[in-house]
């Protein structure tokens, strides 16, 4: 996934679909399955929109904003030269929202 040609629409898809799925809502824990899927099924609808040669994977973590620490990590065996990655951190005034997108090249 040649980031000068996808990254920056992905990070844009992500950031939309993120807008688009929880915009300006305040936390609240009974609706956190519902917007973790609406965020990966927007990013999903719209990279697949983009017609490029990859198959894609989506994950989404949605936490509070509490003070607690959160440390992720992600390790691919791939062609670097067909298949990429993008992580974006999206936040308001309640939250977090922790989005990865993985393009791996047909």
């Amino acid at each position: 996934m040649d980031e000068y040609q996808t990254g920056e629409e992905t990070i844009f898809i992500v950031d939309e679909s993120i807008e688009t799925a929880i915009g300006g809502n305040a936390y609240q824990p009974n609706r956190v399955n519902q917007w973790t899927t609406n965020v990966v099924e927007l990013c999903l609808s719209q990279l697949t929109k983009l017609g490029k040669p990859f198959k894609y994977i989506v994950t989404s973590v949605i936490m509070q904003k509490n003070g607690a620490g959160l440390h992720t990590a992600s390790s691919c065996y791939w062609d670097n030269n067909a298949d990429g990655s993008c992580t974006v951190r999206w936040e308001n005034k309640t939250m977090y929202c922790i989005v990865s997108v993985f393009g791996l090249g047909i």
